[in-house]
């Protein structure tokens, strides 16, 4: 056992933070990001420097670190996956928490007595249940009992435990009850996909009416029927050994969600429009398949294509059988045209004049990419449901709680954005004991913990200038623990706040990345922790500030210890155009010295993808082949930075929407001012400075060559969006709205409108079997820039690569290139 803030970490190193801010217990305190903090790593000691073929390996090499760690039942140990030596399959291993050695391999003939990461448990806490493969199983937590309850092709899922003790499972959308203590499974209810059949129709018109009154075969068939049906229905309402619990949803509808409530009274149910995800046309060339021949990949349609969708709530009642739907009319702004200003813009660019009139929006369940979650959550007693709701527009989320004497919402919260309302910190729940909601809201500015009982006010738990996120509540309702950067930016440490006081405290001090899952028993916490140069391990602690960590697991391998890595200081860039400072990793060159002069350094920006990610934080990067590529040009003499732009994660609602409708503005001017930056303390020539990255990081490198070619005088663009138009409609209907509406933004936005400011060398390596950013995406924009008669760009294609590339062939291939692009024009 080793005290938290002396861990000794293989490959960590001893980091300086300056300017650092003061926990406060005190719920009134607001803990702000210093403006000009630097956090200092020195170089990763090792034997053996890096080689880019080593760096573009398969990255088994690095260790296969612990993936999908959860608790046992018993909370006396920890189960996680690691990927198997040589091939992509994963092995389970169970760990004992006193013990670092890797744990236990788990046989394949005894994985289904592991539990599993997101099993249910009893209101008592005395049984889990969990599904296996399809099967549902339940495991005496004390005794270690397990209790397999179906075994059969269907797959069966969504576990659940009623207040009385038995158990719910869901198969395809029926939902069955089981007696734990007598075996018998009821099927407690029927979600249909179909119209509720009409039953014998008596005769309406008068020529029907008069023939089941001439033709005696006609009548006598038709009264045959109804005392089939009428014997039918008083065996299923009067014979206990019967069940006849359909619900019909509508014909041509799809299940979107269904939760039943703890007491087993009611069912939530959400449906929707059944439509396919793509239309015929929307395929994608596989050029080697594996029969030889040209495949038709079929892939998802563009936002361009995309249609207004809305959902259909329903209260079903197990009790009385009744059907009813909830509607929307009472979520405030339910009607509200909210994009009329961008409408007006629109229309009188084509000079038309605009009419802004209310309509009812399209709403669904709110959708989180972060979700483990449902989006119907029912309260500990099954007497109120909340469920949360978002705009086909993306403006606005609500939460609403449900009046079954009214069969009606009740308007509980809602989060309003101009811009858009986030994909993540959308956590929400009841209190256990009490009829009060806990969600997290940006309307602050930065995701933070709030209350609200039923009939009550409004509660801030946490303020400040830092972002909440994976919330776990205590089961006696004193404590909400959660993760968040609130002492620095790039920092996450795991934190508790007290539900009644507001009082928060930190549970961990780690200076890392720290992810964290609270035991059954809430005595302990299961840790992930990475730095900067240590990828992920598992480590434990209890539930109290000021414990002593445990490290579990021990993944790294001898080579990677033995590698000589540069790893990056963290600064604070300032900017032109915000308060905020633009928080950057910084790769200086191995023979560096500080007030050097001169300015003959060349440099490198490399651009993170997704957009919306944080990538200048202290733990270890997603981007670890970028990071060892990043250590190699540092020791050729670059200097590397690695900028968190404007659009970037883990900074507050204003950085995330600073793109709102300009895509590639933002973001080009804070890479002007890293170029800057690096002029002024660096050494850096600003004539000899290069960007590059993928994704979104590709669309940056065309934004920034094509519309500010002063600042670079080459780039490398990696699976790039050149038109926003023809990206998802999830992702991109945020930022820009949709092409019918906005199509301002998306010209703004799309590289392709910019074709002709290509002045400087740029690289384009594109996947050719990519289904998230098309390989057409590439084809359309070299097309463009033949015809413009631009000379200065060559094009590298990989034939069997999709969006994330897969062979380090590839991966080698292609940052050779950019090495040589470099090389060559720096």
């Amino acid at each position: 056992m080793v005290n938290k803030t002396l861990i000794a970490l293989a490959v960590s190193a001893t980091f300086a933070l300056t300017g650092c801010q003061t926990l406060s217990n005190e719920s009134t305190t607001t803990t702000t990001a210093p403006v000009a903090k630097v956090i200092e790593a020195p170089v990763k000691a090792g034997e053996t420097s890096i080689t880019l073929k080593q760096a573009m390996a398969h990255p088994d090499w690095l260790g296969r670190q612990p993936l999908s760690s959860y608790w046992a039942a018993d909370s006396s140990s920890v189960f996680y996956t690691r990927k198997q030596a040589g091939n992509e399959l994963k092995d389970l291993f169970n760990q004992n928490l006193t013990a670092n050695n890797n744990g236990d391999k788990v046989a394949v003939e005894a994985l289904h007595q592991t539990g599993s990461k997101y099993a249910v448990y009893s209101k008592d806490g005395k049984l889990q249940a969990y599904v296996f493969k399809g099967d549902v199983f339940v495991q005496n937590v004390k005794m270690g009992a397990l209790t397999q309850i179906t075994r059969s092709s269907v797959n069966e899922s969504q576990v659940q435990f009623l207040n009385d003790g038995s158990l719910v499972y869901r198969e395809g959308s029926k939902l069955n009850k089981v007696d734990l203590k007598t075996g018998l499974t009821v099927e407690i209810a029927n979600l249909k996909m179909a119209d509720k059949p009409k039953g014998v129709v008596e005769p309406k018109d008068y020529i029907a009416q008069e023939q089941h009154k001439l033709i005696d075969y006609i009548a006598l068939t038709h009264k045959n029927k109804k005392d089939k049906e009428n014997l039918k229905n008083e065996i299923n309402a009067n014979n206990p050994s019967r069940v006849d619990e359909a619900f019909y949803l509508g014909k041509g509808m799809r299940l979107v969600d269904a939760q039943l409530s703890p007491n087993g009274t009611h069912i939530i149910a959400v449906v929707t429009k059944k439509t396919s995800w793509r239309a015929d046309g929307d395929i994608m060339p596989n050029y080697i398949a594996d029969d030889g021949r040209v495949k038709a990949e079929k892939v998802r349609r563009r936002v361009a294509d995309a249609k207004p969708q809305t959902s259909t709530v329903y209260s079903l009642d197990l009790t009385t059988g009744a059907q009813t739907e909830l509607t929307f009319d009472k979520l405030p702004g339910f009607d509200e045209d909210v994009l009329a200003d961008v409408k007006k813009e629109n229309y009188a660019r084509d000079g038309k004049k605009y009419k802004s009139e209310k309509a009812p929006r399209s709403i669904n369940l709110m959708s989180d990419w972060t979700w483990s979650q449902s989006a119907i959550q029912w309260n500990q007693q099954g007497t109120q449901a909340a469920v949360m709701l978002e705009a086909w527009d993306n403006k606005d989320r609500w939460i609403a709680s449900v009046d079954f004497d009214k069969s009606e919402f009740v308007p509980q919260h809602r989060l309003h954005d101009d811009a858009w309302v986030n994909y993540a910190y959308n956590d929400f729940g009841w209190l256990n004991n009490s009829e009060t909601l806990y969600f997290l809201s940006e309307e602050s500015g930065y995701s933070q913990l709030y209350k609200k009982p039923v009939n009550g006010e409004v509660s801030a738990l946490t303020q400040g200038k830092f972002v909440i996120s994976h919330l776990d509540l205590t089961k006696d309702d004193s404590h909400i623990y959660y993760k968040a950067n609130e002492k620095h930016p790039g920092i996450y440490e795991v934190y508790r706040v007290n539900v009644q006081t507001g009082n928060r405290e930190a549970i961990t001090d780690l200076n890392g990345m720290t992810d964290f899952s609270l035991s059954p028993d809430e005595s302990k916490l299961l840790l992930s922790h990475s730095k900067l140069a240590l990828p992920t391990e598992l480590y434990i602690t209890d539930a109290t500030a000021g414990a002593e960590v445990t490290r579990l697991t021990n993944t790294v391998s001898e080579q990677f210890l033995k590698t000589s890595l540069i790893t990056p200081k963290v600064v604070a860039v300032e900017s032109s155009h915000t308060e905020q400072p633009i928080y950057a990793k910084v790769y200086y060159p191995a023979d560096y010295k500080e007030g050097e002069t001169g300015k003959n350094r060349k440099a490198v920006i490399f651009n993170h993808g997704a957009g919306y990610l944080q990538n200048s934080h202290l733990g270890w990067s997603g981007y670890f082949r970028e990071f060892m590529f990043h250590s190699l040009l540092a020791e050729q003499g670059y200097v590397v930075m690695d900028m968190d732009y404007r659009a970037s994660k883990g900074y507050g609602r204003d950085w995330r929407t600073a793109i709102y409708r300009n895509m590639g503005t933002p973001e080009i001017q804070d890479l002007a001012d890293g170029v800057k930056w690096m002029e002024k303390n660096a050494n850096v020539n600003d004539q000899r400075v290069g960007t590059y990255g993928g994704s979104y990081g590709g669309f940056m490198t065309f934004m920034a060559l094509l519309t500010r070619p002063e600042l670079f005088q080459a780039g490398a663009a990696l699976r790039p969006v050149s038109d926003w138009a023809h990206y998802n409609d999830g992702y991109t209907s945020n930022i820009l709205n949709r092409p019918d509406v906005d199509p301002i933004a998306y010209e703004r936005s799309s590289p392709i409108y910019f074709a002709e400011g290509l002045e400087k060398n740029l690289l384009i390596n594109a996947p050719m079997v990519d289904d998230n950013v098309f390989f057409q995406d590439v084809v359309r924009l070299v097309q463009r820039f033949i015809e413009l008669e631009k000379e200065d760009f060559e094009t590298a294609i990989y034939p069997v690569e999709p969006h994330g590339f897969r062979q380090p062939s590839s991966w080698l291939d292609e940052y050779r290139r950019i090495h040589k692009l470099f090389e060559e024009k720096l």
